[in-house]
Order: structure tokens, then sequence, then C-alpha cells
């Protein structure tokens, strides 16, 4: 892994678990790890309910685009974290790849989004700790 290993996040729709991670990744790791999001079939618009829990924890998402799932975002990514998008990821060798078993926010109300977000939170930091032990 580079000094600075960069984390990709990756869900079908790229609106809703994949923003929640790289956000939380953004904030929780003070700009120690390079975060990229992407989906296999993006949405236009991140789901509001996700910017909504996510701005209860203080971070904002709001002005996140859902982006398409690119052969050279796995590339340049140390760890591929894959949230119930199948098979679609390309595997590379000397990547890291976990799948996280989430439900998928989409069309929940906000109090079955907010386990899902705390979730998430609590997973990304376990993977900050396994990738930065000395900083975290």
């Amino acid at each position: 892994m580079s000094e600075k290993p960069t984390v990709l996040f990756v869900c079908v729709h790229n609106a809703g678990r994949s923003q929640m991670a790289a956000g939380f990744m953004k904030e929780l790791s003070g700009g120690a790890v390079d975060v990229l999001s992407a989906g296999s079939e993006p949405k236009d618009q991140i789901n509001p309910i996700a910017i909504q829990v996510m701005a209860e924890e203080g971070i904002d998402i709001a002005n996140e685009v859902p982006k398409i799932l690119t052969t050279d975002a796995v590339k340049e990514s140390d760890v591929v974290i894959t949230m119930g998008c199948g098979d679609t990821c390309p595997i590379f060798p000397g990547k890291r790849y976990e799948d996280w078993e989430l439900t998928d926010p989409a069309g929940r109300p906000v109090d079955e989004v907010r386990p899902i977000r705390d979730e998430i939170k609590q997973r990304v930091q376990n993977l900050l700790a396994e990738i930065l032990p000395a900083k975290v």
C-alpha cells in the first residue's frame, strides 16, 4: 500500500451506502486516506435521506454526485469495498477487496437509514484502524 492509501467504495447506485462510507472515511481519516466512490448503475443524485442522516453526524455529502465505476478507479485504489454490487467490480491482483453486506437505504424512512449509517461508520472506523494503525 502506498504511503497515503486510496479506498474505493462501490455500490450499485452510488447514491447511499457508498456515499455515506466515503463521507465517513474522508472525515474520520482527516485527509490521511484518498477516498473514491462509484456505482455500477449510478443514480442522478444522492439519496436525500442519506444526506439527512449524514448531516446529523456533521458530515455534508449534499454536493457529491453519483459516479460510474471505472476500471481506472479500481486500478488506483489500494482497498476496494463493495456493497451489494455483485460481480461488476473488476478484480486486480495486489488489491484488498471486501464485500460489506449492508441494507440498501433506497426508499427507506430515516429511522431505518440511521442504523445503516451507524453500521457503515463502525466498519469505516475498523477499516481505518487496519490501514492506518499508527495514526488512528
